[in-house]
């Protein structure tokens, strides 16, 4: 059996590919049943952020299951295998555990010490669980990441600066323009990015900010909070020529910003200076926009980019983040190989114990005598005897389970015993 994990990030794709193999929350149920439908593999957590699309499965044969979630997200991006051969990456077992709590440490994101990701593993997880998509290899693997996440981020400094992609969106926006202060502030979503983002904009002094969401309701709560205003989403044109700065993220998952509504809005504008910074994926803005008279379009890759400066800065404290990882990643396999001899080890105590009530009940004739004190005293007796001899065999099958030793040791065993 193997821990494995296969996927696109932002490291090895293009935005392009990226989008093409983001999945909603929708798809995402869609895709669990799909994956653990497939005959190689038995368990499947999806992982779809703005930064990748992972799949991490359970596998009796690495190689199975990676030519099973290969032709999954073929068949999600339209490529051909051999075209994502050079997007996608592998690992397996310890290099698995390893890359996922990386991820949830923030050490993987284009935001290093992001916060963001600590929480969309957490929802990656409960949905394949609700779905069925995880049994007890994942569920424990998922459950230690959410662990290391919060102990990198609680023992280091990792996350006490740019800590969110949304965060990071505002401060390359303010660095683009000078200040934000005194800029017409446009925000177009109001989903968990969009809230990040008005916050982002509150906390850098932008002191006219609009939100326009499909969902009135939401925009208005955001905006009642941050001291903003709000406008209909059909009327986005008309408060894009009221903007300075656009920063979009619906997750809408199609254009919502076409070229001929920007063309509009500039020459209303007069070919005046417009940001739009578009951190959705799939993006929110058609990517011809930059070429519009007056138009200063960014994305994630520009966001990225500009992100990755600050790592080097920052290097002390994924070191620090990285020795955690290795601890945890030992810690782990020892946890995970001492429960797969767990059903063994209370299989050979089950044999045990029926063989004891099986001599009790062959002697009851002789013991029907004895008071229920002592009826209690031969059977306590016999349980500790039945203990003692079992607790040396039992703990070398923990100690060396997942050894050729353990192998050994646990097929010599079940022999012995008769087990199966």
């Amino acid at each position: 059996m193997s821990i494995v994990v296969i996927g696109v990030n932002h490291r090895t794709s293009p935005l392009s590919v990226l989008e093409r193999m983001t999945l909603s929350q929708d798809e995402q149920v869609k895709a669990v049943h799909s994956l653990v439908a497939r005959s190689n593999v038995n368990e499947a957590v999806i992982l779809s952020t703005c930064n990748r699309t992972e799949v991490y499965a359970v596998a009796e044969k690495f190689h199975g299951a990676y030519g099973d979630i290969q032709q999954f997200f073929s068949e999600l991006s339209g490529l051909s295998t051999d075209e994502l051969q050079q997007y996608i990456y592998n690992q397996h077992d310890a290099a698995a555990i390893s890359h996922l709590f990386e991820v949830a440490a923030g050490l993987d994101s284009a935001v290093l010490g992001e916060t963001e990701i600590l929480g969309q593993v957490k929802q990656a997880w409960d949905l394949a669980r609700v779905e069925g998509g995880v049994r007890t290899t994942l569920n424990i693997l998922f459950r230690h990441a959410l662990e290391v996440g919060k102990r990198a981020r609680t023992e280091t400094s990792i996350s006490r600066h740019t800590a969110s992609v949304s965060h990071a969106a505002v401060e390359m926006a303010g660095e683009l323009l000078g200040t934000l202060t005194g800029q017409r502030v446009l925000v177009v979503g109001a989903g968990e990015m969009g809230e990040g983002v008005a916050n982002a904009l509150q906390h850098a002094g932008a002191g006219d900010i609009t939100v326009v969401n499909r969902t009135p309701a939401r925009a208005v709560e955001i905006a009642e909070r941050i001291g903003a205003s709000v406008r209909a989403f059909k009327d986005l044109d008309k408060a894009m020529i009221d903007a300075d700065v656009v920063l979009t993220c619906t997750g809408s998952g199609t254009l919502v910003i076409e070229r001929e509504t920007v063309e509009s809005v500039q020459e209303v504008r007069s070919g005046a200076p417009l940001l739009i910074v578009d951190i959705a994926v799939p993006r929110d803005v058609d990517s011809t926009v930059e070429s519009v008279r007056g138009v200063m379009l960014r994305n994630l890759d520009h966001l990225r980019d500009w992100a990755a400066r600050g790592i080097a800065m920052r290097e002390a404290e994924a070191q620090m983040v990285r020795v955690i990882i290795n601890d945890e990643v030992d810690r782990f396999s020892s946890e995970l190989t001492a429960r797969q001899a767990a059903p063994l080890v209370s299989e050979l105590y089950e044999r045990a114990d029926q063989m004891r009530l099986s001599e009790l009940d062959r002697y009851s004739s002789k013991l029907s005598g004895l008071t229920p004190e002592q009826t209690d005293a031969v059977d306590a007796l016999t349980k500790g005897i039945i203990a003692k001899f079992l607790h040396p065999i039992s703990m070398h099958l923990k100690d060396d389970a997942g050894t050729p030793q353990g192998e050994r040791n646990a097929a010599a065993v079940r022999d012995l015993f008769d087990l199966h």
